[in-house]
């Protein structure tokens, strides 16, 4: 994410420290009753007959799978059984973690997925990977940075949303976080700034427009010996607001608030050189609700 409480998506900081690089920027459970097979004690104690035992046997077995071919159908086909974007029905209700549905998209616009649904998933998946764009160590380098707002930013907008960006990233700032006027690592280090998406919410949906939150956990800092501003991570939550052009959605307005923040955990922390490793080796996602 950008650090600092000027860089915050173009929008309006919402609570941050000045000193945090983040402060902008189901199932269900089976009881199985056993049955007595009869008391000892008492020969008259009643005992289930076999036959009844089997038929609960099979009943079981035959419900098992009805609803393993339910669910088949209801997700377990390839990419191909649906066109990107399509909708699915009985989304509503679903878990959490559980997909919802839509396909991921498989367009393109330069290195951002493009050509999501219109509907309230596609949004939330637009939102998500407009999040990890905006928050990327591309946003540091002029050219890069103005290719992806210039991919994701509705026309109306565009040109504000540029110039905001342009002085956010100001030569001034790229010296004081330790990168080169193009917005590249010293020797023998690397520069970390990524957004993981956790989750997302819609605060308001129309068919022209919509408001999504995108709560995320970001990695930022310079890896290296002579590094002062290790890699670090945050968690933060990035309002957007979408409109649909007509064949997309793309970014009016973005704003940035700190959290929530859940309690660290008690993992070692990693070296230099393995974060490092773990930045260069592991790639991102395409993200769709």
């Amino acid at each position: 994410m950008s650090p600092g409480d000027e860089h915050d998506y173009r929008g309006k900081d919402q609570g941050g420290r000045a000193d945090d690089p983040y402060s902008t920027l189901g199932g269900t459970r089976q009881t199985r009753t056993r049955l007595p097979d009869g008391d000892p004690g008492n020969p008259g104690a009643r005992r289930p007959v076999r036959n009844s035992r089997s038929l609960v046997t099979i009943t079981g077995i035959v419900v098992l799978l009805v609803a393993a071919i339910a669910f088949a159908n209801r997700g377990g086909g390839s990419d191909d059984d649906a066109a990107p974007g399509a909708e699915s029905p009985g989304t509503a209700g679903s878990a959490p973690t559980a997909a919802t549905g839509t396909k991921p998209v498989e367009g393109k616009n330069g290195t951002i997925p493009s050509g999501f649904a219109h509907d309230e998933q596609g949004a939330q998946s637009a939102a998500a990977n407009y999040a990890v764009a905006l928050g990327s160590a591309e946003m540091f380098n002029q050219k890069q940075r103005r290719d992806i707002v210039q991919s994701i930013a509705d026309s109306s907008t565009a040109t504000k949303l540029q110039s905001g960006f342009d002085a956010d990233y100001s030569q001034g700032f790229l010296e004081q976080i330790g990168l080169d006027t193009d917005g590249s690592a010293p020797a023998d280090s690397t520069f970390v700034n990524r957004t993981i998406p956790a989750g997302t919410k819609v605060k308001s949906y129309s068919s022209s427009t919509a408001e999504i939150e995108v709560w995320c956990s970001g990695l930022f800092g310079l890896t290296g010996e002579k590094s002062t501003k290790p890699v670090t991570s945050g968690w933060f939550t990035v309002t957007m607001q979408l409109k649909w052009n007509g064949s997309d959605w793309k970014i009016l307005e973005t704003s940035q608030r700190s959290g929530p923040s859940p309690v660290t955990g008690d993992n070692p922390v990693s070296g230099s050189d393995e974060i490092a490793d773990a930045v260069n080796q592991f790639g991102g996602f395409t993200y769709a609700r």
